[in-house]
């Protein structure tokens, strides 16, 4: 899984950082699979107006490394703010990615409570000189992208691969159409020490009595999300939200917590469904 966007569902300058983890030499293909999470309130921080918060979150990919990769997401969740205040959102994406990274194509809709729904249409393709943009919605126009931006399912694998040679720092910019299909987001991530498949969580789920994921090993993941467009008053940029789960090195993500700063909403894995995928030729 890549990351879930702000609850209408959603780089600070590190040397990387070595663990002294050995690399891994065999490369697991990522795992064609739909996943369900159930969402709910955390925790909230300051003076939040935040009394609960409820929602699902299904996810569903696709694809292999020759024929590109498909993602269906779907987050519909309800925030209660205290005297039957509710906002419910319901946001739907699907997006197609090169193999390579090269090409992306994405749709983007979004609702909040009754009004009615926005959309982002469009699709980036990376030349030798940096990334054009061409969007459809919410108005056409067409950009240019400086060239070490990554996508989304590129964003995963560089993670993984980083984690397999022991990497504990990882810095990325990343572009996946969301907000109006113009924003980057420098992205800061912290990789914690592998953990077995061995070995049980604390909060077992569906993932973890799966026999696919039984036999590989996670990484305790946390990535910050800043908006490259921000510039900071004074010190250390504030991240417009982090996202912790567990990374299996099929891409499958389990024990999700999306904090966004004010508040924090854990996502468990309610439902796995592995699917079977053609391996490339």
């Amino acid at each position: 899984m890549t990351r879930p966007r702000r609850l209408q569902f959603g780089v600070l300058t590190l040397a990387a950082l070595a663990t002294g983890a050995p690399a891994q030499a065999a490369t697991v293909p990522f795992l064609a699979h739909q996943a369900v999470y159930e969402l709910s309130l955390q925790k909230t921080r300051g003076n939040a107006a935040i009394n609960g918060a409820r929602g699902k979150i299904l996810y569903n990919f696709a694809g292999s490394a020759c024929e590109g990769y498909t993602t269906e997401f779907r987050q519909v969740s309800q925030l209660d703010s205290g005297e039957d205040k509710t906002t419910l959102s319901d946001l739907r994406s699907t997006s197609w990615e090169d193999g390579d990274g090269k090409s992306y194509r994405f749709k983007i809709d979004t609702r909040t409570n009754d009004s009615d729904s926005t959309s982002v249409d469009g699709d980036a393709e990376r030349g030798t000189d940096g990334i054009t943009v061409k969007l459809k919605q919410p108005v056409e126009k067409t950009f240019t992208l400086d060239k070490d931006i990554v996508f989304p399912t590129e964003q995963v694998r560089r993670i993984i691969d980083a984690a397999r040679a022991g990497k504990s720092i990882l810095e990325l910019a990343v572009y996946d159409g969301s907000d109006n299909g113009e924003k980057v987001y420098n992205t800061l991530t912290v990789i914690g020490q592998p953990i077995p498949g061995d070995r049980a969580p604390k909060q077992p789920d569906v993932s973890t009595g799966n026999s696919t994921l039984k036999s590989l090993t996670r990484w305790p993941v946390t990535v910050s999300y800043y908006d490259r467009s921000a510039k900071a008053d004074s010190g250390e940029q504030t991240p417009a939200y982090a996202m912790s789960f567990e990374l299996y090195e099929d891409g499958v993500s389990r024990a999700l917590v999306l904090d966004y700063n004010d508040f924090v909403i854990a996502g468990a894995m309610d439902k796995l469904d592995v699917k079977d995928s053609k391996p490339c030729k």
